[in-house]
């Protein structure tokens, strides 16, 4: 199953009223979309949901509405891999998002665990468990690129990549 995989796309600016045409057409083909917070507006879903079926987790900026629509934390399991989601701002531990996202599921079993938050990606492993942060599709912030993630998931086995582009 081919998963797409974007956060912080904090869709408020003027300048930001769609989705990039290169997000757009790097989500083209994929089964699933998950978005890991900071839609800031639910016309992100919409346009999404226009690709392929999405779920997803509030984040810090979220408004009420997108928390009781989707919440702060859940688990998915998906072509038997099963995926923690959560933005990555809390529990904070001092070990930046990575580390609030596993405190966030310490003591679930998980074979990755997708997070955002910081606008910055991160591919590692750490004891077993894949921690993914996409990066962000609209605001790139310090990074030099604007990124998402694409999930390839089969028979429980996950491999993970980042797509980036520029301005």
């Amino acid at each position: 199953m081919k998963v797409g995989v974007v956060s912080d796309t904090h869709m408020t600016r003027p300048t930001r009223k769609k989705l990039p045409k290169a997000l757009v057409e790097g989500l083209a083909g994929v089964e699933l979309i998950l978005h890991l917070g900071d839609w800031i507006d639910m016309e992100v879903y919409d346009e999404l949901s226009a690709l392929a079926p999405v779920d997803g987790i509030a984040g810090n900026n979220d408004g009420q509405d997108i928390v009781k629509r989707f919440g702060a934390r859940k688990i998915l399991t998906v072509a038997g891999a099963r995926i923690g989601m959560v933005h990555g701002h809390q529990p904070y531990t001092g070990r930046g998002t990575d580390g609030n996202a596993l405190r966030a599921f310490a003591g679930e079993n998980l074979d990755c665990i997708l997070f955002g938050h910081s606008h910055q990606p991160l591919m590692r492993r750490e004891n077993g468990i894949l921690l993914f942060n996409p990066g962000s599709p609209t605001d790139k912030r310090r990074e030099k690129l604007y990124s998402f993630g694409l999930l390839d998931i089969e028979e429980g086995k996950i491999a993970a990549r980042h797509i980036f582009y520029g301005p």
